[in-house]
């Protein structure tokens, strides 16, 4: 290998798996899963415990993943959509200032927004413009393995097989299936872009353990069902719960979505969690050798290793199989959130303070010193990751376009307008726990009198935190002030997304017209 030049940034990889309940690893208490690999890094890094994902399903997530912006002001709610016109994305970013980047797996973004803004782009799931990636298509039909990889559905049901919650064994390996492959691939990335002497910037979007709930047959193999642990959650009486929620927990006991014999709700709902937990330990493997091979090639001291999820599973919680609907409950909203740089952040150390997806972008670049990235909403933590106790967030946010959920302190706060649910509850419906005393949300205090200041004081949290964190077009009377991140539009300067960032108007000395 030839020499390399001497490296003054950090190398970045960033590893977002599919749907990981944030309960569902050791390090955590978790009764049954094997997570060796997450929880050794969790134990060399820093992890936190309060960390909350901007919105509930796949692509929105994302693009404030790599984006830094809140759901309400990029505008995403559901999956996939038009180019965002304008809104950089972290890698972009930082291939602008030098680095390499890369993006391989479970992408599920905007059409050509993270396609343009990389220099190595591998969608093995088919989520992006064009289908599933030529290179991992034909490595599965040169082994004939098309018709059986089963991330999707199992296909020997036919329609009926169609995104279950069903699990089984996968009918292909670890190193056939997605991880494995999007493991070599990344690896690849890693070593040529190491050998050219140029940092990286290696996003790797794991697809589970995100149903179907199919792992290798060696983490199959590591758990009995018949032993396993319901949550506390699996059986109550939900009555103070969200209407749609109520119907959907009804719904999974009452229709016939069962695949495998025998066909009752317990015994599905069994074999569910024996998927999701062997996915688990699949995904687990996965960051393992990427791990190792950081350790292998030297990189460890010089890569910043993030782990997170796009949002979380319901993993049998308050009686439902997957992830819908996801906004009222901590199961979805709360994800991991663990970083390693062994050359800057104290080891072990467990982190409380609110945290974001969106201050990933505005973090990274503090720590590569590369300039703030304008379009993002996220804040720094790297204060919080050095070991100090100062809090970055009042709230942390998780939208949906109809509701909202707000995290402080040990409360959890979800509104929702009229709108939601204009016949059961015609002037609007609430959600309010205490995680320190009820950490499986059983007890809506909402419903209680004496709650009703928390809720209201919550409630004002989230109006506050809506008005000041909305990017603007344009306001009166913001001076015009160019960066190298704006545009002159018209007697305004705007970002590329033509978009105001509010810490400018926050900067406003004169606020009559505000």
């Amino acid at each position: 290998m030839p020499a390399t030049k001497p490296r003054t940034r950090p190398n970045v990889l960033l590893i977002l798996s599919d749907q990981h309940n944030v309960k569902a690893l050791g390090h955590m208490g978790h009764p049954d899963v094997k997570t060796p690999h997450l929880d050794r890094l969790a134990q060399e890094g820093v992890r936190f415990t309060s960390a909350v994902t901007q919105n509930p399903i796949c692509t929105p997530s994302r693009v404030s993943w790599l984006s830094g912006q809140y759901c309400h002001n990029h505008g995403y709610y559901a999956l996939s959509g038009p180019n965002p016109g304008g809104l950089p994305t972290i890698l972009g970013h930082f291939r602008k200032h030098g680095y390499r980047t890369s993006a391989v797996g479970k992408i599920h973004c905007p059409e050509y927004w993270v396609e343009d803004d990389t220099d190595h782009f591998r969608d093995t799931c088919g989520t992006s413009v064009g289908g599933r990636s030529r290179e991992y298509a034909r490595y599965l039909e040169e082994r004939g393995l098309t018709d059986l990889e089963d991330h999707g559905a199992l296909n020997e049901f036919g329609a009926a097989g169609q995104q279950t919650v069903e699990g089984r064994p996968s009918k292909v390996s670890y190193e056939d299936g997605q991880e494995g492959w999007i493991v070599r691939d990344t690896i690849r990335f890693i070593d040529e872009t190491h050998a050219a002497g140029t940092p990286f910037f290696a996003f790797v979007s794991l697809p589970k353990p995100h149903q179907c709930y199919t792992p290798a047959q060696q983490f199959w193999d590591l758990y009995d069902e018949q032993q396993l642990t319901l949550p506390p959650n699996a059986d109550y009486d939900m009555g103070g719960k969200a209407p749609h929620l109520r119907q959907t927990a009804e719904s999974w006991k009452t229709r016939p979505w069962q695949l495998f014999e025998p066909k009752t709700f317990e015994a599905g709902r069994l074999r569910k969690l024996h998927g999701y937990l062997g996915n688990v330990s699949h995904v687990d493997h996965a960051v393992g050798e990427l791990t190792a091979h950081l350790e292998a090639a030297g990189l460890t001291d010089d890569t910043i290793v993030i782990y997170s999820a796009d949002h979380g599973d319901y993993a049998c919680e308050h009686g439902v199989m997957e992830k819908a609907p996801g906004i009222c409950s901590d199961a979805i909203t709360r994800v991991p959130f663990i970083w390693r740089f062994p050359s800057r952040f104290p080891a072990n150390h467990e982190c409380t303070r609110i945290a974001e997806a969106v201050d990933v972008a505005p973090t990274l670049c503090e720590l590569a010193g590369l300039p703030v990235l304008e379009t993002a909403d996220g804040r720094s933590i790297v204060g919080l990751l050095e070991g100090d106790d100062e809090p970055v967030h009042r709230i942390g946010v998780t939208e949906f376009f109809y509701s909202k959920s707000v995290r402080r302190g040990d409360y959890r706060y979800v509104h929702y307008p009229p709108e939601m649910f204009p016949e059961e509850h015609p002037d609007g419906f609430c959600e309010l726990y205490n995680l320190a005393e009820d950490p499986w949300e059983m007890d809506n205090l909402a419903l209680k009198p004496q709650f009703r200041e928390k809720v209201a004081e919550m409630r004002t949290e989230l109006l506050n935190w809506l008005i000041t964190t909305t990017r603007p077009t344009t306001v009166h009377p913001l001076p015009a002030v160019m960066t190298e991140q704006r545009v002159e539009r018209y007697h305004h300067t705007v970002n590329p997304d033509n978009r105001i960032n509010p810490e400018r108007v926050n900067e406003l000395t004169h606020r009559n017209y505000l």
